[in-house]
C-alpha cells in the first residue's frame, strides 16, 4: 500500500491509517529528513524481527535507532544525560543527527548489545514526528538499503513502493528523499565525538 503526505499539510486520516499499521504490528517505508527508512513500532519484537531479516542481519546484531518526537521522554530508554550533552541535542533536535546514547532496562531485550547503548533520532520531519506522536512511542529505524548500489531509486518514494510493495505493508511518499545519511555522534564516552559525517553541520 501507498499513500501520499505532504509536510506542510498533513493528512490526520491517512496517518492515521499508517499509525494502524504500526499498532498492528506491521512494518513501514516513512521519509526523514535524511533519507527514508524502514520501520516498526518499538514493542513489537516480531515486527523488529521483520525489519531485521530485510536487512539480512541478526536482530540482536542490528543497530537500529529510535525516531522520537521530542525529548520529552529520553529517560524512558537512556540513562542519565550529562547537562552539556542535553544542551547540544536540545541545540541541534529536531535535526539530521543520530545520537547514540546509553540504553536504560526498558529497551526490548531484542536491541541488547554488548556495549548496551541506543541511537536516538529527532528528525526534522513533520510527517515523522507525528507518526510518532499519534502512535505515542517511537517507532525503530534503519536506512533503505541499495544490494546494486544503484542509490537514487532510494530518494524516489515511488520506486521504493515498486521495489518494497510486497516485502513491507506501507510505504509513505512523502516527497523526494535525500542520499545522504545522518551525522552520527557517540555520547556515551564523556566527551561528543562524531563518529559519521553526514548530513548537517557539525555541533563539535
Amino acid at each position: 500500500m501507498l499513500i501520499e503526505l505532504f509536510p506542510q499539510n498533513i493528512d490526520m486520516r491517512k496517518l492515521g491509517q499508517a499509525v494502524e499499521v504500526l499498532r498492528s504490528g506491521g512494518i513501514l517505508i516513512y521519509p526523514t529528513d535524511t533519507v527514508y527508512s524502514i520501520g516498526c513500532a518499538l514493542g513489537n519484537t516480531r515486527a523488529i524481527e521483520r525489519v531485521a531479516k530485510l536487512k539480512k542481519i541478526r536482530p540482536e546484531k542490528a543497530h537500529f535507532s529510535l525516531i522520537c518526537y521530542d525529548l520529552s521522554h529520553l529517560s524512558d530508554y537512556c540513562k542519565p544525560i550529562d547537562n552539556r550533552v542535553f544542551k547540544m541535542m536540545k541545540s541541534i533536535l529536531p535535526g539530521p543527527y543520530t545520537l547514540i546514547l546509553e540504553a536504560n532496562r526498558n529497551i526490548p531485550k531484542i536491541f541488547s548489545s554488548n556495549k548496551k547503548t541506543i541511537g536516538i533520532r529527532v528528525p526534522d520531519n513533520p510527517i515523522t514526528r507525528m507518526l510518532v506522536k499519534e502512535l505515542g512511542s517511537p517507532i525503530i529505524a534503519t536506512s533503505v538499503i541499495d544490494e546494486d548500489d544503484i542509490v537514487e531509486y532510494t530518494a524516489d518514494p515511488l520506486l521504493i513502493h515498486e521495489k518494497w510493495e510486497r516485502l513491507v505493508d506501507l510505504v509513505i511518499d512523502g516527497g523526494p528523499g535525500g542520499l545522504e545519511p545522518s551525522t552520527i555522534i557517540d555520547c556515551t564516552r564523556g566527551t561528543p565525538e562524531i563518529i559519521r559525517v553526514g548530513k548537517g553541520p557539525s555541533p563539535l
